[in-house]
This record gives C-alpha cells, structure tokens and sequence, in this order.
C-alpha cells in the first residue's frame, strides 16, 4: 500500500538512499534537508534519475521548519536527521554536548509529537526513529554522540508502550545502523581534533588515536547504506513494526553478545 512518508536529513547518506528507495517502490516521499541548497541538490538529483521526491527545507532546530510538516497527512515519518560529536567526557565543552542532544533528542522528538498529533487524530502511523549501534554500548571518545543516541533509543521503547496502550494504531520503531561508510564516522571521530589542543590530556596520544580510528572503520564499515536502507523499507512498509532493525546484523550480533558478557 502506498503511504506518505517524510525524510529528515535526507540530503546525503542514509537519508538520501532511503527517499530513493522507498520513492522507487512507489511511496510518496516527502525528503527534507537541513540547507536550501541540499534541497536544490536533491530536488535536481531526483530529477536527473527520474525518480519524484517531494524535497523541501526542514532544520529540526527551527520551530518554524517543524511546523513545516502539519499540512500533511504522514504516515510514516523517519526521524533520521542527527549529528555527530566526539571527544572525552573528561574535557569535552558541555556545550559540545547540550548541543548533541538538541539536535539528536529534544528536536527529533519535538517533530515527533508534531507528527504524532495527525497520526493520533487518524488513528494510524509510524515514527521511525534513527538511532545507532554506538547507542547500544559504551565507546570511548564518542560518548557525546552514543549518550545522545542511548537517551533517543530509551525513549523510542517508551514511546513505543505508551503508543500501545493508547490503542491508536500508532507504532514506533528504532532503526540502528552500525559503521557504514558515508564519511559521517571520519567527520564525527575527526570533530574532537579540531579543539583538543597541547593541553589536552590525550594530546600526546592523538596522531596514534586517529590512525586507529581510520583502520577500525576501514575494516569495520559496510561498503554502502544497502542493508540499513533495506531495513528501513521493511520497518516503513510492516503493518506492525518491530522495536529493533539493525544493520549490519553481524555488527549488531556483535553488540548482543558484548552487553551479555558485560564488556
């Protein structure tokens, strides 16, 4: 059955793969940008491979773009609009960190309850949340972004019970991609050099900590979005989605056991 869904963040990664691929299956995709000029990026990218999105400007930190969405009739929204941060909680700015939360937390879910407003009145929807693996377990050095990621996966499972209860027909599922390459991990691990400076405690450690990291996501990274974009098709299109999809699954099985055996 074809359903309108709306994109955040769907101006490079995996948002973008996924408004083609759920366009391509038929959906009406409404793909929302943080910038004016990814939506003109996107609206010609759609139409030089021939596939219609709906594309316009949507910064989840400006009420105003939120508001954006209340003429529509979504049935699927796809929270996928985020940012990274890394650096050590021993001496990252707070700021650093309230700001990850803003985006990734406060203003996913004030869009959210936007959306659920509608769905609630029609009794029928989806709220795709799009958190991460890193919100799943521990990770030194990226715990601005795996914090704000485990607060946003904590809030997908309660929002999912509190939906069941109501007994709106309204559902809610987190979608956790693991290290996939589109040069979101190399800025996000990358973004502490730019203030860590001589009086850093891992100062004299850094050039050894960012070579590790570029050799741990060359092995670790999918190749592409395929299996996440997959993943997100099947959560749109389910008629009850479950809690988790996750991708790549051997990643996410990785997680499991890691939790299990308390690492």
């Amino acid at each position: 059955m074809t359903k309108t869904i709306l994109i955040t963040g769907a101006g490079s990664g995996i948002g973008k793969d996924s408004a083609f691929a759920l366009a391509a299956r038929g959906h009406r995709v409404l793909a929302t940008t943080q910038t004016q000029a990814q939506a003109e990026a996107l609206a010609q990218e759609s139409q030089n491979k021939g596939i219609h999105l709906e594309v316009f400007k949507l910064d989840i930190t400006l009420e105003s773009d939120r508001k954006l969405i209340e003429p529509f009739a979504i049935d699927v929204l796809v929270n996928n609009a985020g940012m990274g941060e890394s650096g050590s909680l021993a001496e990252v700015d707070m700021q650093r960190v309230r700001k990850i939360f803003e985006v990734n937390l406060f203003c996913t879910l004030e869009l959210t309850q936007l959306a659920l407003s509608g769905m609630i009145q029609r009794e029928k929807g989806t709220v795709l949340l799009v958190s991460s693996i890193a919100g799943r377990v521990p990770m030194p050095f990226l715990m601005p972004y795996s914090m704000s990621k485990f607060a946003l996966s904590a809030a997908g499972a309660g929002l999912r019970a509190e939906m069941d209860q109501l007994k709106k027909n309204i559902h809610i599922a987190l979608i956790e991609p693991g290290a996939i390459h589109t040069g979101f991990n190399q800025a996000m691990t990358d973004s502490k050099y730019k203030w860590m400076g001589p009086s850093s405690y891992f100062a004299h450690q850094a050039q050894k900590m960012q070579k590790q990291e570029r050799a741990t996501f060359k092995f670790l990274e999918a190749k592409n979005t395929d299996g996440i974009v997959k993943q997100i098709i099947k959560a749109c299109e389910a008629t009850r989605p479950k809690l988790r999809y996750t991708s790549p699954w051997i990643q996410g099985f990785g997680v499991r056991m890691a939790r299990i055996f308390g690492v």
